[in-house]
């Protein structure tokens, strides 16, 4: 393990938050088979989705029956920006006095978020809630969808060892849901109305938590991503009159299970880290067959990403903060392991991974 370092960046607390409204997948699945079953030919097919994906409930900005209406963009973006600005405003409170700090005491704020547009962005918009200070910088980052958790950790810790002592707030928020479209009658639809919840989760970083008085769940070591070429038609969305609408071209699961493990290795290499001395990989779950695919392609054995199922069975697929709901949970419930390292995969087609080790 290497030794820790006065400029090395320390993960100080999780803190996250879901909307109000519990949708359980049994009444999701009734839903979409009122809303389809007569319009799409395929239906049947697609229908086991709702069983398969590991999800038994997930969390929404809006009520079940506001989502049947005829929505515009307009609409659905007026969702988005006040469910987003609730679960800043939570997730980042819960952290922030986790870490002991107040907002004042924020530097610079990173904002993830790909599920809606905000100009002027969430952070600015919630700056009187919270009391951050009228210098705090903000990094609002859009576009980095499922692996915006990860990345955004890594944007976060770089910025804390570019400013020492300096005190990093990231925040990442999806409001999938203001995506769901009655319209789209195509099998990536499908899976997205069976997969996809909101949520937020935040986290604090700073530099200089080293010595025996050292705070913090981790330190850390080092973050990289793979891109691969030509694999834009897997993961994204297309934007049209109503609204943001899924893209989904290929079958993920086995790309991940053919392409993720060597991406990581290389990784890894790159940021000094021996794929052997990684004691827990912190995966987010993109789905159930996704994450038995991450099992396979990362040689673990089947079963051993348990925190994954529970967080996907609890709240579904939320995008960007999901990853962060398994390592707090995964903290919760025990103290981190020596080595932890967080992998997404997003839109990219990209792999985002993060080394933690234990902050003492």
């Amino acid at each position: 393990m290497r030794k820790p370092m006065p400029n090395d960046a320390t993960l100080l607390s999780i803190g996250q938050a879901v909307p109000p409204h519990q949708l359980k997948q049994s009444d999701a699945a009734a839903a979409a088979r009122r809303i389809f079953a007569h319009r799409y030919a395929a239906f049947e097919r697609m229908a086991p989705v709702f069983e398969t994906s590991g999800i038994r409930t997930r969390y929404t900005v809006k009520p079940l029956d506001w989502y049947f209406s005829d929505l515009d963009w307009p609409e659905r973006n007026a969702a988005y920006l006040a469910g987003a600005q609730e679960l800043f405003v939570a997730a980042a409170s819960r952290a922030l006095a986790a870490a002991g700090c107040e907002a004042r005491d924020v530097d610079t704020i990173v904002t993830i978020s790909s599920t809606g547009i905000a100009t002027p962005s969430l952070e600015a918009r919630v700056a009187g809630r919270m009391g951050f200070r009228p210098d705090v910088e903000r990094v609002p980052v859009f576009g980095l969808g499922c692996a915006g958790g990860v990345s955004g950790l890594a944007i976060a810790s770089r910025l804390a060892r570019a400013r020492p002592g300096s005190t990093v707030l990231l925040v990442a928020i999806e409001i999938c849901t203001a995506a769901f479209r009655m319209d789209q009658l195509t099998s990536a639809n499908m899976v997205a109305t069976a997969l996809f919840g909101d949520g937020a989760a935040a986290c604090v970083v700073r530099t200089g938590e080293t010595g025996p008085n050292a705070r913090g769940l981790a330190r850390i070591e080092g973050a990289g991503e793979h891109m691969w070429p030509d694999s834009l038609d897997i993961m994204g969305w297309k934007v049209d009159p109503t609204g943001l609408g899924v893209i989904f071209d290929r079958a993920i699961p086995p790309f991940a299970e053919e392409h993720v493990g060597a991406a990581v290795d290389g990784i890894l290499a790159r940021i000094g880290v021996e794929r052997a001395s990684v004691d827990r990989f912190t995966c987010h779950p993109g789905g159930a067959k996704v994450i038995t695919a991450l099992e396979s392609t990362l040689r673990l054995d089947q079963g051993a990403l348990d925190h994954e199922r529970a967080v996907l069975e609890e709240y579904g697929n939320m995008s960007a903060p999901t990853v962060l709901f398994v390592l707090d949970r995964l903290a919760k419930q025990q103290r981190l392991p020596q080595r932890t390292v967080l992998t997404a995969l997003g839109p990219g087609f990209t792999c985002s991974c993060l080394s933690l080790a234990q902050a003492a």
